[in-house]
């Protein structure tokens, strides 16, 4: 497998089959999903044994039991069992556009990490896209989400399809180039080379404080928030607490503060 697509979840199987539906729709096929499965009950494990059956491309199921949000732990454990050298992560609620992986695989880069975003949903439209709306890519064009209700902003900008104004979006937003979870990619040798992500940090800039130790290490990242494009489908957040916040902000403060490139509690023990 020329990369790896690394997915979280937990309990949320009605999103989750709609972005494997999304994945196995893709212009380029030649990776695997891992999902890495933050406790979920037995109803996700069937419903992935299910579609295993009917996709053509592998997925590969890497759960531990559920003991609160442990989403750093799992996401270490799946780059463990990735099977290739390209690392592409999301969530188990993003459908991606049919050439999100092939976007991935174009501006990958050795010394670089790459940056995507992604197109928030309200709960109604989450809930009406179908398996055929994802295989039609309904819910990437504006005209069909305009006509279901949505209300378009300039952030809908998001969604263009010319990859021209893409590229041209990607330069000029001021937005910084920074490692989100729900649309990131790197090296697997970088990763391992940081330690992968610290397993002391739960819900709250996790996923950015793994690209800053990237930083650290000496990479650059690529924006493509207007290039790899997924649609993020509405949840509720009943993990977040403002102390989970302050102690990962404590965190990110003596990480950005001291360079430290590898935790110490990551993949492999200090």
């Amino acid at each position: 497998m020329k990369a790896s697509v690394i997915m979280s979840t937990y309990n949320s199987v009605d999103w989750l089959e709609k972005v494997l539906w999304g994945f196995n729709a893709q212009s380029f096929t030649d990776f695997e999903i891992i999902i890495a499965d933050d406790g979920s009950t037995d109803e996700t494990k069937q419903k992935i044994e299910d579609l295993n059956q009917l996709f053509s491309i592998p997925i590969i199921h890497v759960w531990h039991e559920d003991n609160g949000f442990q989403k750093t732990k799992i996401l270490n454990k799946a780059i463990v069992k990735s099977n290739s050298e390209y690392l592409i992560f999301t969530d188990g609620d993003c459908i991606p556009r049919f050439d999100f992986v092939e976007t991935h695989m174009k501006y990958r880069e050795q010394g670089f990490f790459l940056s995507g975003g992604y197109f928030k949903l309200p709960m109604d439209i989450s809930k009406m896209i179908t398996k055929q709306d994802i295989i039609s890519q309904n819910c990437f064009n504006l005209n069909w989400l305009k006509s279901n209700g949505f209300d378009a902003t300039i952030k809908s900008l998001k969604l263009t399809s010319s990859k021209i104004i893409g590229s041209l979006l990607n330069k000029i937003t001021p937005t910084k180039p920074t490692w989100n979870g729900h649309n990131s990619s790197g090296w697997k040798q970088d990763l391992l080379s940081v330690n992968g992500f610290n397993e002391e940090m739960q819900y709250g800039g996790e996923d950015r404080e793994l690209g800053e130790r990237l930083f650290n290490f000496g990479l650059s990242s690529k924006q493509i928030r207007y290039s790899a494009i997924c649609v993020h489908l509405d949840h509720s957040r009943g993990y977040v607490t403002d102390e989970v916040w302050k102690k990962n902000n404590t965190i990110r403060n003596f990480t950005k503060v001291n360079k430290v490139i590898k935790t110490a509690s990551g993949i492999l023990p200090n």
